[in-house]
């Protein structure tokens, strides 16, 4: 088994910058780490993090690297760079959620670089990443997620072998299809419930006790459509379209029709194409009502 003297971590933004924090509090390790944005290193670096100079100078330092980051193309630049320095880590964790065919295939690269790639993708929202609570879906032999296990322990409550490498974003994925679908169907009763003269708290409240109840019904659906508040920053319809987009690709290559994901495809879109790219992406009740 590996000596895992110090981590790495890549990628300190909404989900990655309290992730990382537990790690670095939890772990009982030195966790070196690197960003694009200065302030989140600095706020790495508060909570008791250690600052690379640069990708290579992560790599020299870090045994096992964990990324953070929007998508596949940044995945794969970063961990190019890692694999091209002159020391490299035994092992690069992915924790984005990325495109699965290209996970393989860069993982491939990896280990021809000596390298085990790793994919374990999080779910739930930034509460739990602050919390240590999220759900994490390890794509992995059982040796590598033997081997994470206490790590990824600092961050998630649940971690979830799901089996070879490109799993655990198959699960992650799917996870998250079923969520903006779910969303969708709770905007649709939200908007018919209000024309048809019923108080939207009121509805969602009954609606728990039922059951239609569900994890989004509770949270973003209570949180945000009751309100009708859809913030900045917080998990972005452009972020939905990119995740969803990736549930369609797996099903394309199956050969399957999925007709309720292609049409929750269709109504991220229209939101985006409305403006609102940025927020939270339940806003697409505005289009639903017409508001759009």
């Amino acid at each position: 088994m590996l000596d895992v003297r110090v981590l790495g971590f890549v990628g300190l933004g909404v989900m990655g910058g309290p992730m990382c924090a537990n790690l670095t509090t939890k772990s009982g390790l030195p966790v070196v780490v690197h960003d694009v944005a200065e302030e989140a290193v600095a706020a790495a670096v508060e909570a008791g993090a250690q600052r690379a100079a640069g990708l290579a100078d992560l790599a020299a330092r870090a045994d096992v690297i964990f990324l953070s980051l929007p998508a596949i193309d940044q995945v794969e630049d970063v961990a190019g760079e890692i694999l091209a320095a002159p020391r490299r880590p035994a092992v690069i964790v992915d924790m984005s959620t990325s495109d699965v065919a290209r996970t393989r295939a860069l993982g491939e690269r990896a280990a021809a670089a000596g390298v085990t790639l790793a994919d374990a993708p999080v779910a739930r929202l930034r509460q739990a990443a602050r919390d240590g609570t999220l759900l994490i879906t390890v794509g992995a032999t059982m040796e590598v997620f033997s081997l994470l296990g206490p790590y990824l322990s600092c961050m998630g409550s649940d971690i979830v072998h799901a089996g070879g490498l490109g799993n655990g974003q198959v699960i992650k994925i799917l996870n998250n299809m079923i969520v903006f679908q779910n969303v969708n169907a709770l905007a649709e009763a939200l908007a018919i419930g209000r024309t048809a003269g019923v108080d939207g708290r009121l509805l969602f409240e009954t609606l728990q006790l039922g059951s239609a109840d569900s994890f989004q019904l509770r949270n973003s659906a209570m949180a945000t459509l009751v309100p009708d508040e859809f913030p900045l920053k917080t998990f972005p319809t452009v972020y939905a379209i990119k995740d969803l987009a990736l549930a369609l690709k797996l099903a394309a290559d199956a050969g399957l029709t999925v007709k309720g994901a292609e049409q929750t495809m269709e109504l991220l879109a229209a939101t985006r194409d409305a403006g609102y790219a940025e927020n939270y992406y339940p806003a697409m009740i505005k289009l639903i009502d017409g508001r759009g």
